[in-house]
């Protein structure tokens, strides 16, 4: 893509990924294009690559949407989620250095301190979140293990399901990264790729019981829910 494609592209994911645009807005490209300073053309080009990041779908009349997923495609991409984070956490543990492990570490110390405020701040929880994976699957060094998880860890769901946690999820997603840390202290794979797979599999049932409970209630907006 071309440099205007690629500010577009940034742009319009970081709009769906942070829920300023919610699941099932339109996309128009002549609005689309003013937010981003660009035109037509580069916008046209950045929902092509977003429809391939499965964060856009387009209908037969060629409009474009936020993609709504079902709790059903929720629940594939976390089960794909947690077989191939858990692989990463197998790999990283077998590759880990001292210097990675001062940074989960320091990285967990700072989701600790952003959950113990009141309220929670979600946005460096996530931060954090975010960077504590992304070290792991630098670690495990398997770009084909790269690929095949960006497009599944950096969706909406991941957002939205950060927004319900109850104080009780903050804090055992904290203990668990505590636990992947441990494990990669002692190098042991096998105890990092059970730890990492437990941890996507309660992450997803913690989307599934907000999905549910604002179910319950039609009448509440999409923006920020499960």
């Amino acid at each position: 893509m071309t440099k205007a494609s690629d500010r577009a592209y940034d742009t319009i994911r970081s709009m769906i990924l942070s829920g300023e645009l919610s699941s099932g807005d339109a996309l128009r490209e002549e609005a689309l294009a003013q937010v981003c300073g660009v035109s037509r053309t580069p916008v046209r080009e950045a929902l092509r690559q977003l429809e391939a990041d499965l964060l856009v779908r387009r209908t037969e009349s060629q409009r474009s949407y936020v993609a709504d997923w079902s709790l059903d495609d929720v629940s594939d991409a976390f089960e794909l989620r947690a077989m191939l984070e858990g692989h990463a956490a197998k790999r990283a543990a077998e590759r880990m250095t001292d210097e990675v492990i001062r940074e989960l570490t320091s990285c967990n110390k700072a989701i600790f301190a952003a959950i113990s405020k009141s309220p929670p701040d979600v946005a460096t929880f996530l931060d954090r979140n975010r960077e504590f994976h992304a070290l792991v699957l630098d670690t495990a060094g398997s770009r084909r293990l790269t690929g095949l998880l960006t497009a599944l860890i950096e969706q909406p769901v991941v957002w939205r399901t950060a927004q319900h946690y109850d104080p009780e999820a903050f804090e055992c997603s904290y203990r668990e990264h505590a636990d992947l840390v441990a494990a990669f202290e002692r190098r042991d794979g096998a105890w990092a790729q059970s730890v990492m797979a437990g941890h996507i599999r309660r992450a997803f049932h913690a989307y599934a019981d907000a999905h549910k409970g604002l179910n319950k209630g039609q009448a509440e907006p999409e923006r920020g829910a499960a």
